[in-house]
């Protein structure tokens, strides 16, 4: 039972400081990276996260192939 308590307050904490980094850059006027499609008009918006989802895409990876790296040893 306490591997399960440790494993929730480690979920707790990433999302902790995801949630503050997203709020962070919310604050100081972050839109989207430069690769990102974002369309307007008076009554449609749309916004395809392009750019934003291949480097969250790519972080992911490198976490995911680092945990498994490190269960290995």
């Amino acid at each position: 039972m306490t591997d399960a308590g440790k494993l929730l307050m480690m979920l707790g904490a990433a999302l902790l400081v995801v949630g503050a980094a997203l709020w962070g850059l919310g604050r100081i006027g972050f839109r989207g990276l430069p690769g990102d499609i974002r369309y307007e008009t008076e009554h449609v918006r749309i916004y395809i996260p392009l750019a934003t989802s291949l480097l969250l895409s790519l972080g992911l990876t490198l976490l995911m192939w680092l945990l498994s790296w490190i269960s290995r040893r």
